[in-house]
């Protein structure tokens, strides 16, 4: 009992948002009031403890998940702030994939943004329930009900206000509880931290709005919570107590989401939407058993959220320290102990816990040991990555792993001396290793090294690092987009690998259809053998090479997406096959279904917003249609304008200063990978003539 009632207690939320919803502000004034900082961290300032990166600093954006643990009465919660610019939309991945609870924030002016629905659908993906905080209630053209209608309209229905803003922007002074029917007003006796609020009536002028606002909370409540539906049908008295049973049975099952309000810049706010954290989402033992294979049999495992269960976690960030790579990892069953090694099923080794460390952002506080349902950092692992799973080796498990997104750009890397080059290749390597998005290659051509990224300002956070935290002297090159290809019809084809030397010779013969397929993942297998013509590992063999080979590209270099390969035949050799035999195969055959298919092009296009003052729109409406870009909506957003479409990757580069020096500063724009489409020939042709 002793073990549930502190597990019980425990909330793993995250903090997440468009960029300057004020996420790190929010995540500071957490800090601040419940004592694990003493001073109030700003981000306009450089002084967010949250923002520990020299980079992060210096531009006033977060650019790594950074974790903390702190608590608020009997609670404990480890928090993870999150960037909100796309080029670092894999923090917020993978930070969604180890977290119980996320805290949505918006801006109490513009709402719903571009990021704003990646990151809600990163949530949805991984199930993850969460509460919204509508934040910057101060501002001029701030307006709750409307950021309410813009969530319910674009992100879900089933987002409930359970707060009212109490005075509007520069009059905002605290929040209506509707649950408790009760006014929380800041500046009573205000010091400027906001510590001092006054719990009070509901003002008169408010009575009637809190009623007809409460009303509906628990009609939305009543339509997703069963029980709670037929207390409200009978009209009997709802008690405040089962009111809040019933938003947290609904959050933690994600059938609604609660929302908030409050200014966390002016410290009015933040300690109701801690009640609510502790309140609403769930602890782990409200979430479901964690689930896997069994890396041998594959049959499913399940992990439940026990010190008794055997050990389970999963590492999900990669982070370079002085003393080794320092590894986040979430425990989901078990207990890890410093001195103990345990199993990794993806590379068949034994793992060393060095150290254990509870962190708060850059620093840690060193433990014994970390138990079920704790986030920490490990120092000691060697051979882990991004995604593996660590377990206890008598009872091993893999648990689901994390699809990293296509990467966008790519630029030319080059040491300035022959003495830099091993120090360039190793920084490289660490910097990849510490984020899946980022990779490294060498051009078959050229043989000149190429790295790629999620976008512009990803690749130059990375290139300054490496010439700041690293002191590596290269020169870098222009950004180029990072092209695709695809097939345009359906073909069948057969790869056959024999060779025979004096001993044994190799023999692999595979028969395939390949054809354009648009499925989850970029390239889709499908193995249609039967009578067992050909053996399992060697069915796995061919798909690795058909795998390996579409990444690698084939004729014009670049990888293959959108495409399906079903294995339909093939044949072994008793003596001579191989595995290696059949990944050639598969490969070769590969190969001339593509030939054959012809193969096209294709571009990433990205999902772009603009936000101008109205009288640029005109100018900006131009230069976008010279940049190939395609307007699906015009937005009014008090004096100013919000312009959606659609915008190949080639076109936005530059574009930034573009549209600063046309809107006199007071534009801007964000853009995130939305398909591939194939290239103009005349684009196309241009493009390759330069």
């Amino acid at each position: 009992m002793k073990e549930k009632g502190k597990l019980e207690n425990l909330r793993n939320i995250g903090i997440a948002a468009h960029i300057d919803a004020g996420k790190t502000t929010v995540s500071e004034r957490i800090l601040y009031y419940t004592g694990r900082n003493f001073k109030m961290g700003e981000v306009h300032e450089g002084t967010a403890v949250m923002d520990w990166m020299e980079e992060e600093q210096k531009r006033g954006i977060t650019i790594t998940a950074a974790a903390t643990s702190c608590t608020w009465g009997d609670y404990q919660i480890n928090l993870i702030d999150t960037p909100g610019h796309v080029d670092f939309t894999m923090e917020v991945e993978r930070s969604l994939r180890v977290l119980d609870g996320a805290v949505c924030v918006f801006c109490g002016v513009s709402g719903v943004e571009a990021q704003s629905e990646t990151v809600w659908r990163q949530a949805d993906r991984y199930k993850v329930p969460r509460i919204c905080f509508v934040n910057k209630m101060d501002r001029v053209g701030s307006d709750f009900i409307k950021v309410v209608g813009d969530i319910t309209g674009k992100l879900n229905k089933n987002a409930i206000p359970i707060q009212l803003p109490l005075g509007k922007e520069a009059g905002f002074k605290g929040v209506v509880d509707l649950v408790r029917m009760k006014a929380y007003v800041y500046g009573i006796e205000d010091d400027g931290t906001g510590e001092n609020y006054e719990e009070s009536d509901i003002p008169a002028e408010m009575i009637e709005s809190a009623k007809e606002y409460r009303e509906l909370m628990i009609e939305g409540i009543a339509d997703k919570v069963d029980w709670f539906m037929d207390k409200y049908l009978n009209e009997s008295e709802i008690s405040e107590e089962e009111i809040l049973k019933a938003i947290r049975e609904g959050t933690t099952k994600v059938r609604l989401i609660p929302v908030l309000c409050g200014s966390a810049f002016k410290n009015k706010g933040v300690q109701q939407l801690l009640d609510a954290v502790c309140d609403y989402l769930p602890s782990p033992f409200d979430v479901p058993p964690v689930k896997g294979l069994h890396p041998k049999q594959e049959t499913v495992e399940e992990r439940k959220p026990l010190e008794g269960e055997p050990f389970s976690a999963l590492a999900f960030k990669i982070a370079s320290d002085k003393h080794g790579d320092l590894t986040y990892i979430r425990i989901y069953s078990g207990k890890a102990e410093s001195g103990n090694r345990y199993y990794n099923p993806r590379c068949g080794k034994k793992e060393l816990v060095s150290r254990i460390y509870r962190m708060h952002a850059n620093n840690r506080e060193q433990l014994d040991s970390a138990a079920v349902g704790e986030i920490v950092g490990v120092i000691g692992f060697k051979d882990v990555v991004t995604g593996d799973t660590i377990c206890d080796e008598d009872k091993p498990i893999v648990l689901e792993q994390m699809d990293f997104p296509e990467t966008v750009i790519s630029m030319a890397i080059e040491p300035k001396s022959e003495s830099e080059k091993e120090k360039l290749g190793m920084v490289l390597g660490r910097l990849a290793k510490e984020d899946p998005t980022f990779k490294v290659c060498t051009d078959k051509e050229t043989g000149q090294m190429i790295i790629s990224g999620m976008g512009e300002l990803h690749l130059e956070v990375l290139k300054n690092r490496m010439l700041s935290e690293y002191n590596v002297n290269a020169s870098v090159g222009a950004p180029r987009v990072s092209y695709r290809e695809t097939i345009q019809r359906k073909v069948e084809v057969e790869g056959k690998f024999i060779k025979q030397t004096g001993g044994r010779g190799q023999y692999g013969h595979v028969e395939i259809i390949l054809e354009p397929y648009k499925g989850e993942k970029t390239v889709e297998f499908e193995n249609k053998i039967v009578g067992g013509a050909i053996s399992k590992p060697y069915i796995k063999a061919a798909e690795k090479g058909i795998r390996d080979t579409a990444e690698s590209g084939l004729s014009g270099g670049y990888p293959l997406i959108d495409i399906k390969v079903t294995l339909v035949d093939g044949s072994m050799h008793q003596v001579d096959s191989s595995e290696i035999a059949f990944y050639n195969a598969a490969s070769i055959a590969l190969k001339e279904g593509v030939e054959k298919a012809k193969a096209i092009m294709l571009e990433p296009i990205m999902k772009i917003e603009v936000t101008i003052p109205e009288n640029f729109l005109g100018d900006v409406l131009g230069e976008l249609h010279s940049r190939r870009a395609d307007i699906v909506e015009l937005v009014t957003m008090g004096d100013l304008r919000v312009i959606k479409g659609k915008i190949p990757l080639a076109e936005t580069f530059g574009y930034t200063t573009v549209l600063r020096s046309m809107t006199q500063g007071r534009g801007s724009y964000t853009a995130e990978p939305l398909e591939y489409k194939p290239v103009p020939a005349k684009v196309y042709s241009s493009s390759s003539a330069s």
